[in-house]
């Protein structure tokens, strides 16, 4: 054989070699990623979204929407127990609701006492809805439902909300306010901004220590906040006047609240909401951020730590540069290190995905939790801990119906 012939064979044998190992790695990961991720009955039915999911120690409840008539919608709720997620119970029922897939109800827990929240539409004008809430105190059977969160009266936007169990057994809360926005049109002048406003709730529904954080911010993006050893803090994307439209964070300490400080300079300009907000997570006062950017037309999802609260922030780490979608989740398992969940485009709908991520920047191999829809309809997918366990939850549509799916994936997996 001449020894160009030669060169050429081994050159193809290598080739043909590598093309079936990678083939045999790409079924091996695809196989893996099938044992780590258990799917798991759910307990909403047909017609039902919006799934918003609150974990807390061994705690575990869900809270979603679903369909009672062409003009009836229901929010309900299930708690897991020995892990499995027990029959819904009905919290209030309504015709009149704003119903929406990025500002939707949820479920939080206190020490027994449960809160939930509904937007309820003030007038016919799109975004004109108010936030209700509804408490169940521990030992009570009977939820007090659709009560004021907010008594500013104005037929304006009110919702994004963010709820958390609070010292003595009461809530945190944080919400989105357009109160000011009223005569200005939604997402116009600065002169009429959108707010964002917080308080506490009593396990009996009673809104005390109203306070305002920011009084110009992005109007449509999520909220998010976290309990740190030294007080609440809340992060959201803000609005500068050139609308620059990054994540900022206030923290509650000694009694006032700091001025609104943007956690990292993306510099993302964008005249219209993005619609995707941060998520954050705590253990002690380490606290993890992550967020959503398309600065430079160049979508990224970014994470950081926080070793003080939130005072002072480390680099920025890039979680997926892979033509992301964002809609993130975050969870601390320790004060090292965190898991990220996200959507990203495929090339045909989105997947869920999830990765851990340690401190030092070092990152584990991403898990496909889920492939679902890119569109709105799929909403923002759910994640949280319960022991060694972490649970998503997404709204699956198919041929326009819409269920809640479930899954669980062994803290270790990653």
């Amino acid at each position: 054989m001449r020894p160009y012939t030669l060169i050429t064979f081994l050159a193809l044998t290598i080739l043909i070699s590598a093309c079936n190992n990678g083939e045999k790695k790409a079924k091996k990961d695809s196989t893996d990623n099938q044992q780590l991720v258990h799917s798991i009955p759910s307990p909403a039915g047909t017609e039902s979204s919006l799934p918003s999911l609150f974990t807390d120690k061994n705690i575990a409840m869900l809270s979603w929407v679903d369909k009672v008539n062409d003009s009836t919608v229901r929010l309900n709720y299930s708690s897991l127990l020995d892990g499995v997620w027990q029959q819904p119970k009905e919290i209030i029922q309504g015709e009149n609701w704003f119903v929406n897939w990025a500002d939707f109800p949820s479920i939080t827990a206190s020490n027994g006492n449960l809160l939930s929240h509904i937007l309820k539409k003030s007038s016919q004008d799109t975004y004109s809805y108010d936030i209700r809430i509804n408490v169940l105190p521990a030992g009570d059977s009977i939820w007090s439902n659709d009560l004021p969160l907010h008594t500013d009266g104005t037929e304006s936007e009110h919702g994004f909300v963010t709820a958390f169990p609070y010292q003595d057994n009461s809530f945190f809360i944080t919400w989105l306010d357009g109160r000011n926005t009223v005569g200005h049109g939604h997402g116009n002048e600065h002169a009429g901004a959108m707010s964002l406003r917080a308080a506490a709730v009593s396990p009996s529904g009673t809104v005390s220590n109203e306070v305002m954080l920011d009084d110009s911010t992005c109007d449509c993006c999520q909220t998010t906040a976290a309990i740190t050893n030294n007080g609440p803090v809340v992060l959201y994307r803000d609005r500068s006047e050139d609308e620059i439209r990054d994540i900022s964070i206030t923290r509650l300490v000694n009694g006032e609240w700091t001025a609104p400080k943007t956690i990292f300079d993306d510099g993302w300009q964008i005249k219209g909401c993005p619609v995707n907000g941060p998520k954050a997570a705590v253990m002690g006062n380490s606290l993890g951020v992550t967020w959503f950017t398309a600065a430079n037309n160049e979508p990224k999802v970014k994470m950081v730590f926080s070793a003080d609260g939130g005072e002072h922030f480390d680099a920025p780490i890039i979680i997926s540069d892979k033509a992301p979608i964002g809609r993130v989740d975050i969870l601390m398992i320790d004060t090292k290190n965190a898991i990220v969940s996200w959507m990203e485009n495929t090339e045909n709908n989105a997947r869920l995905m999830a990765m851990k991520v340690n401190s030092s920047g070092k990152k584990s191999d991403p898990i496909v939790v889920a492939s679902l829809g890119a569109s709105r309809n799929s909403g923002f997918p759910q994640m949280g801990l319960v022991e060694d366990k972490i649970h998503f939850a997404w709204t699956d549509v198919n041929d326009e119906t819409s269920t809640i799916k479930m899954a669980y994936t062994l803290l270790d997996s990653f």
